[in-house]
């Protein structure tokens, strides 16, 4: 199923999660650090990799050097003025898309991969694995020296999450390769008040999207700081 990204997807009412099958998503994109993706207004994670944070530093040389900045500069390089196509993997505990994109015949998590700006997870998919063992042997990016893991960097600078994170689960990546399931709201501590342990429980309740002041909103499930929770996309 095909479908392309518009400002009105990003407002529509439907409040179902993603289905599990996979959907494939096509549009100009802007990339927002060195694994992810913004699709007009929607973030998108590239699935299988996990790029330098965007505010982090790497050694290379004896020097410090901004790994992070480079990353997304490269990865923006590989989309500039070109439409992606991204074929859905899994969503997060948030309900951001993670895929597979290409740009023409590029596989954009190969190519950040190759360029030496991520680590491929093989706990996801072995497909990148050939492209990190590339870039390591050729010294490439921040193979060229010393640098921290992106999981360890994110657990040490909590505040590197970049809204196109999880913010819950595994440091590494989306917490689950597998389809979201649908849990129970939970009632908070504060009498009348309402608590979502994550944007499933929030859809599972109807209560989907949540704005500042509403009733189970928190901060933590607003990921690109908008004021708004747990956007939805409608499913088909």
């Amino acid at each position: 199923m095909h479908r392309t990204l518009v400002a009105a997807l990003l407002i529509c009412s439907g409040l179902a999660a993603l289905p599990a099958h996979a959907q494939v998503y096509s549009g100009p994109v802007v990339a927002v650090d060195g694994d992810s993706l913004d699709m007009t207004g929607a973030r998108i994670r590239l699935f299988g990799i996990d790029a330098v944070e965007k505010d982090q530093t790497c050694q290379r040389g004896g020097t410090s050097w901004s790994c992070g900045v480079d990353a997304r500069q490269a990865l923006a390089g590989l989309v500039a003025g070109r439409e992606a196509v991204c074929t859905q993997q899994d969503t997060d505990d948030y309900g951001r898309i993670v895929a597979i994109c290409r740009v023409g015949d590029i596989d954009l998590s190969d190519a950040v991969v190759r360029m030496g700006y991520a680590a491929a997870l093989p706990r996801f998919t072995p497909a990148y694995v050939p492209a990190e063992a590339d870039a390591r042997a050729r010294k490439a990016g921040i193979w060229a020296g010393t640098f921290d893991p992106p999981a360890d960097y994110r657990k040490a600078h909590p505040r590197a999450l970049d809204a196109s994170r999880p913010t819950s689960g595994p440091a590494s990546g989306p917490r689950s390769q597998a389809a979201p399931q649908r849990a129970p709201a939970h009632a908070a501590t504060t009498p009348g008040a309402v608590y979502f342990r994550n944007c499933r429980e929030a859809w599972a309740a109807g209560r989907a999207p949540l704005h500042v002041g509403q009733p189970g909103y928190r901060r933590e499930m607003d990921g690109d700081g908008d004021g708004v929770a747990c956007e939805p996309f409608r499913r088909r």
